[in-house]
């Protein structure tokens, strides 16, 4: 069994000011985002040049925060904003939802597709590859501020959570999440996207395997405390939301194949253009 090392959640006071470890997550997850499209840009394919990448981590940005957290009261807390609907707007309270993350990072992306001119295959295919990054900062995120974790287990490296209130050895699935979703995700996906692909097929590797590796964790992750319910006795709400992103990964992963690369991809013709 082994304990949570009990990380105080604040990692830097100055004065009245606090800057939380979870807040870092995503000024890390925005980081190393940032830093990967530049380093995409550069390629003969890429649809962005670098100057675009800085406007795309903007629109991508708050299509995370603000997709997440609606996200997070639709698919998980609805009733609490029916109860409280300014809580919509108190993110400082916690409660994110990858799902409506995705949506919201899709959304960005055909609004910033459209505004200079590139089509949504080749965005979402260039952005997708930035995203477990950002996934695994933010599940080492949650494993900091002590959320999220995993269900009661007797496995060696149980972990006690000193925020628990049973004081179980749970599975630490914050960690697993960031070791699958984060790191194993990435070198996938970054893996394949190394040699052009029919449009399309990156992200829908990505909807795939993140499907498969949440769904997994999810049989070892406790659910939240406010929708314990299990569907058909032993499938969680996440499970349920990740069905249709596998499904969809699948057949548009041989949709992408089947129709071919088609036309020829638009292609980066600023390449002199620097990030500031």
């Amino acid at each position: 069994m082994l304990n949570h090392p009990d990380i105080d959640p604040i990692a830097v006071s100055i004065g009245p000011l606090s800057v939380h470890w979870y807040g870092l997550m995503y000024l890390f997850a925005f980081a190393s985002a940032w830093a990967l499209a530049i380093h995409r840009s550069k390629r003969a394919d890429s649809p962005l040049n670098t100057k675009q990448v800085e406007d795309l981590i903007v629109y991508g940005a708050l299509g995370v925060v603000l997709g997440g957290r609606f996200g997070y009261v639709m698919f998980y807390n609805f009733g609490a904003w029916l109860d409280d609907p300014l809580w919509l707007f108190r993110v400082w309270e916690g409660g994110m939802s990858f799902h409506g993350g995705l949506v919201g990072v899709i959304t960005a992306i055909i609004i910033y597709g459209r505004k200079i001119g590139v089509k949504f295959p080749e965005l979402i295919d260039f952005t997708i590859v930035l995203v477990p990054a950002g996934l695994g900062f933010g599940r080492i995120g949650n494993f900091i501020g002590q959320e999220l974790w995993g269900r009661a287990t007797d496995v060696p490296w149980g972990m006690v959570f000193p925020r628990d209130p049973l004081g179980l050895a749970r599975h630490p699935s914050q960690l697993y999440q960031a070791f699958l979703e984060g790191l194993v995700l990435f070198i996938i996906i970054y893996w394949f996207s190394l040699k052009p692909r029919p449009r399309l097929s990156v992200s829908a590797l990505f909807l795939i395997f993140y499907g498969i590796f949440r769904f997994g964790v999810e049989f070892v992750r406790e659910p939240d405390a406010h929708i314990p319910e299990l569907i058909f006795g032993w499938m969680t709400r996440g499970q349920l939301l990740t069905i249709p992103m596998i499904i969809v990964g699948v057949g548009g992963f041989i949709w992408a194949y089947k129709k071919g690369f088609g036309e020829e991809p638009q292609k980066n013709t600023d390449k002199k253009v620097t990030a500031k």
